[in-house]
């Protein structure tokens, strides 16, 4: 197993004085496992196992580096590849010059010079943005084609369905430009909810009229609604990166990221002292407190904070779990380790906010939201990490 740095990423702080010293990390240490994303992966296309099982990398791979893991699912395995926008396909395109390449953004104006450039496909939901799109390929010449998304109940993105039947004698009279029919289900990890056979009905009606036209409706979550819903691709994001995308059962998923903030300070306060901002929290007892290097300038949400009669997250020390002491503040965090041995976290150690026991859900839940805006909110600040056989080709 090997562990390196990802010399893509922006460094997270200045590494070098004028004089060329390297400075100590001060904040923290964000690993990602890639082995873990790869297993995740394979998981996800053996569930999956009559469909190709692409992968949905935008938002920099949910917050884990877009270049590094790109290439770990290449060695994975996947050839299909999906990005937000033009200028993650610049970065997924440099990273995998020989992969399938989808913008779910779609076709702003006079960008088609850009997509070709990239052989990069544009996601289309928009009749006008399709009749753009077509007027380029035409003065271009260029046939590297299109997806078209259909609005199957999400009411976001998608060609309504008047607009989508209007499709269907082009599917048929030959050659239309046309390499991909998707739609986005609104409800999967809700495995019982009737939305997602609404659906499926209507996405199923118009896979057939795209005659060889492949197809492609679930996500993470949809994957585990069965192989009624796989069709011909599945777009699995958020579960290659361990958020559980069936949260009413046990997750299938590996874990795959671990952080890490350092112990900056520690001290004792006394019974009925206050603790951070506004002193919402107050000792019940003698109580040792570590002052944590990091906030929610890192995408530490303060929303996880605790006060008198509520528990905020918990904090691993020593390898045990303390709880949050008081509002989570930018750039810090107090917990309390009274039950911690006293020479078991000192100054200038590491304690886990993220991993060894504490998942993305669990973090989620105290932050009020979902494990996608956990993993996307995690700064800049954090010395990052990937681990794994396949950190070592995703560093090349």
């Amino acid at each position: 197993m090997s562990s390196v740095s990802d010399p893509k990423s922006p460094p997270p702080m200045q590494p070098h004085t004028a004089s060329g010293t390297a400075l100590p990390a001060t904040c923290g240490v964000l690993t990602i496992d890639l082995d873990a994303i790869a297993a995740n992966w394979r998981r996800l296309a053996k569930t999956a196992v009559a469909a190709e099982c692409a992968a949905i990398i935008k938002a920099d791979a949910y917050g884990c580096g877009l270049a590094p893991v790109a290439v770990a699912l290449w060695h994975a395995g996947c050839r299909t590849f999906f990005v937000a926008d033009l200028r993650e396909a610049a970065i997924a395109r440099a990273a995998l010059p020989h992969a399938a390449l989808y913008a779910l953004d779609g076709y702003l104006p006079d960008s088609g010079p850009y997509y070709a450039s990239l052989n990069c496909k544009p996601v289309i939901g928009d009749i006008n943005e399709l009749a753009e799109w077509d007027a380029f390929c035409s003065r271009a010449r260029w046939i590297g084609g299109t997806a078209i998304h259909i609005d199957t109940g999400m009411n976001r993105l998608g060609l309504p369905r008047a607009d989508a039947q209007a499709l269907i004698p082009r599917i048929r009279i030959g050659y239309h430009g046309v390499t991909l029919l998707i739609s986005h289900l609104a409800s999967s990890e809700q495995a019982a909810n009737p939305a997602n056979a609404r659906q499926l009905a209507l996405f199923r009606d118009f896979s057939r009229e795209f005659l060889n036209v492949p197809a492609s409706l679930a996500n993470s979550s949809g994957i585990f609604l069965g192989p009624s819903f796989h069709f011909d691709i599945v777009r699995p994001g958020a579960a290659l990166y361990g958020v559980n995308p069936t949260p009413d059962r046990a997750n299938p998923m590996q874990p795959v990221v671990n952080l890490k903030a350092r112990i900056i300070q520690t001290r004792v306060i006394e019974r009925g002292e206050s603790v951070g901002y506004g002193g919402t929290w107050t000792a019940h007892r003698t109580t040792r407190l570590a002052i944590v290097a990091a906030g929610y300038a890192d995408g530490y949400f303060r929303s996880a904070s605790s006060g008198d009669g509520t528990r905020g997250a918990d904090v691993i020390v020593a390898g045990q779990r303390c709880p949050v002491a008081g509002r989570i503040s930018m750039d810090l965090m107090t917990v309390d380790i009274t039950d911690v041995p006293q020479q078991a976290a000192r100054r200038g150690d590491l304690v886990t906010l993220l991993g060894d026991g504490i998942t993305v859900d669990e973090l989620a839940h105290h932050f009020g939201t979902n494990g996608y805006e956990v993993l996307t909110s995690l700064g800049h600040r954090y010395s990052r990490v990937y681990k794994g056989d396949l950190a070592a080709a995703a560093a090349t």
